[in-house]
Order: structure tokens, then sequence, then C-alpha cells
């Protein structure tokens, strides 16, 4: 298994490759058919880059080692520094979702049922924008899958079934 300390050489490494590239995650993402957010998540390696992708992603990144690139393909330690609150942009992004998220809560319960929005079937992007005012605006999109809670009746239980030999 991937150690925290090798894990962040890999992601120091990768993020050198793009560094050296002279491209954005915008332009990375545009010649690999990704979201932005997930090349970004490729390059932190909190995503498993799919055998299909890697060759877009060679031609995105041409020097990109063959070492990385497997390493890539692994299945990632999806972790985070608890400490990443304190810096502020993710500060005021957890802020946002917290005054609001009684809200958007209540909107969702109300358009789709009592459920949640999957993490895992979820599609995310960064995006820019001009305001009304001409200034720059940044436009979040979370893209998720609903899912809605089950009421847990024993009859659909099927382990409880087969445990019991029905």
């Amino acid at each position: 298994m991937e150690t925290e300390r090798s894990k962040a050489n890999t992601v120091n490494s990768l993020l050198a490759v793009k560094r050296r590239s002279g491209k954005t995650f915008c332009q990375i993402a545009a010649a690999t058919g990704l979201t932005n957010v997930y090349v970004a998540q490729l390059l932190r390696r909190q995503a498993q880059l799919k055998p299909e992708t890697a060759p877009k992603l060679r031609a995105a990144l041409p020097d990109l080692p063959e070492e990385l690139l497997e390493e890539m393909m692994k299945p990632p330690m999806r972790s985070y520094d608890p400490n990443l609150i304190q810096e502020p942009a993710i500060y005021r992004l957890n802020e946002a979702i917290m005054h609001f998220g009684e809200s958007i809560k209540d909107v969702m319960n109300e358009e789709f049922g009592d459920g949640i929005m999957s993490a895992i079937d979820f599609y995310c992007s960064v995006d820019k924008v001009k305001g009304v005012d001409g200034k720059d605006r940044v436009v979040l999109t979370f893209d998720g899958k609903y899912l809605p809670y089950t009421e847990q009746k024993s009859e659909d239980m099927v382990s409880r079934l087969r445990l019991h030999g029905n």
C-alpha cells in the first residue's frame, strides 16, 4: 500500500511534470476529455487513471515518465491532510457549505425525496465567468447521482435470508 511519504513524493513529481509542461488543469482537461477537477485529482493521486485515458494524458503531458503513469493507474489511497481546513480557500468552501447546507438539503429533499448525493458517481468542475459587474466569479459544479435512502425491510435483506437458509 502506498505510504503517505511515497504518495507525497509521487504527487510532487506529478505536479512538477505539469508545471514544466506550462499547461493548466483546464488545458489538460480539454486534451483528455476529463473535468479540470478530475485532472487535478489524478495529479494529486486522489483518483485512478483508467487505461483508456492514459494515452490521452501521455499526449497532454509528453514528459510524464512511464513509472508515474503506471502508478497513476493503481487504485489510490484517497486521503487528505486534516490541516487542509486551515487553508483560506478550503476554509471558505467549507464555510459556504456549512452556511448553505441546510437549505441545500431542504431543496434536495423537496426535489428528490429523502436521500444524499453520491460522491462516487460524481463530477466536479471549476469554471470562471464574468459577473454583471464585470468582475470574475467562481462557478463550482457538483454533479452527483442522487441516492435515495431505502426503507430497511427484513424481507429485502438478502444477507439475512441467506443466513437463515431461505
